[in-house]
């Protein structure tokens, strides 16, 4: 909703803004598919732990570029824009968080936890697979501000943090050993992370200025 009226192009500067976002996004993905791979797939923690890390590096130096264009545009431009680059700020951070997510997920491998034999392995992987398509997914509906796309991805995402919820209440109140229980809580529980702050991205296309994060103050359960 806010996006719509402050439509930018690359000649004043937003639209450069939204590419390089889309870039930190594509990072975001990349992340955590490798981070994703480490916990669930036995992927060799020496290999993706360095590209880890270099991709998390672009995405910083992305967000510090973005957030400085986007000072530059408002002092050339004034007021007329403010709403969009106060947008643009917000988000930037939300689409940043997702990288530092990936970066706790893979901790979790780095730490010994291994979860390519667990019961409930192919259930996580699951998941993981359909919120690495939602990253890019959201990545199209925030580019298009296509409002049908984003209430879409809101309403899967809202009801997969149920699920999430759910499935670290089921995992605290387990009698399996802390070495099992533990490492799929914590990756339960950067799953919903990850998606929240998808929706709090998304929310941009959808919300006025002043509702933006809503969806990480809507439930006070949802840390």
């Amino acid at each position: 909703m806010v996006l719509r009226f402050f439509r930018g192009s690359e000649e004043d500067g937003l639209g450069h803004a939204q590419s390089l976002l889309m870039e930190m996004l594509a990072d975001d993905r990349h992340s955590f598919d490798i981070a994703t791979s480490a916990v669930l797939d036995g992927a060799d923690v020496s290999v993706v732990g360095p590209d880890l890390q270099t991709t998390d590096r672009r995405v910083n130096e992305t967000e510090r570029t973005i957030r400085r264009e986007l000072v530059v545009h408002a002092s050339v431009r004034g007021t007329s824009q403010v709403p969009a680059i106060l947008t643009y700020m917000s988000v930037v951070k939300d689409v940043e968080r997702i990288g530092d997510y990936a970066k706790n997920i893979y901790d979790i491998a780095a730490q010994g936890a291994d979860l390519s034999h667990a019961p409930d392995r192919e259930e996580l992987a699951g998941y993981r697979n359909r919120i690495s398509e939602m990253i890019t997914e959201a990545a199209r509906a925030f580019a298009d501000e296509s409002v049908e796309d984003a209430n879409r991805l809101i309403r899967e995402g809202d009801e997969l943090q149920d699920r999430f919820d759910a499935k670290v209440a089921e995992l605290v109140r387990s009698e399996e050993p802390g070495h099992e229980a533990v490492p799929r809580a914590l990756l339960y529980r950067y799953y919903k992370r990850i998606v929240g702050h998808l929706m709090n991205l998304l929310s941009a296309v959808v919300m006025p200025l002043d509702r933006l994060d809503y969806y990480d103050e809507e439930k006070p359960h949802r840390g």
